[in-house]
């Protein structure tokens, strides 16, 4: 790689660690090219996408971000599952390494926080950002639902009482 083609992956990758909510570092060691391509296609469907990188120029670009317990992640070949939803990222590459043990998780940076592949794995277990957003909603609706069926309420009693007399004296 030339100096301008280095500059430029450099900028990159510095942009990957500032706009993502979560950087997950993995080892891709023994992937084929079709499974490389199916891991990539089931980070696209979760909003997520996939960089290998050169350890060194990782390095450089996290410019002490995470401090030394980032750097340590860079080791073998690495490849690097990003997201804005910190979610989404950590969700996709469990999935596939429980589907592919030659996809190993590192481990994962979070703003200035290293977590650990145990800590990717809890992570990948927690509702995504659109799952939560659905909950919220649903619990803001709840009770003007329920007010709405509480006001209902006596009118149908009320009209299930003359329903009742009425059918009385038809009978």
């Amino acid at each position: 790689m030339d100096k301008a083609g280095k500059a430029e992956s450099l900028k990159t990758l510095r942009g990957v660690f500032e706009e993502s909510g979560v950087v997950v570092v993995a080892r891709y060691t023994g992937l084929t090219v079709a499974e490389m391509t199916k891991l990539r296609g089931g980070l696209r469907e979760q909003g997520a996408a996939l960089k290998v990188v050169k350890n060194r120029l990782a390095k450089i670009a996290l410019d002490g971000k995470g401090g030394d317990a980032a750097l340590e992640l860079f080791q073998d070949q690495t490849v690097i599952a990003y997201s804005p939803d910190p979610v989404a990222a950590a969700k996709a590459a469990a999935d596939f390494a429980k589907e592919n043990e030659k996809l190993v998780l590192i481990g994962a940076i979070m703003d200035e926080q290293v977590l650990d592949a145990s800590g990717v794995q809890d992570l990948a277990k927690l509702p995504s950002l659109d799952q939560l957003r659905g909950k919220l909603i649903g619990l803001i609706q709840a009770p003007a639902t329920k007010v709405a069926g509480v006001v209902q309420a006596p009118a149908g009693q009320l009209a299930r009482v003359i329903s009742a007399y009425a059918n009385k004296d038809a009978a």
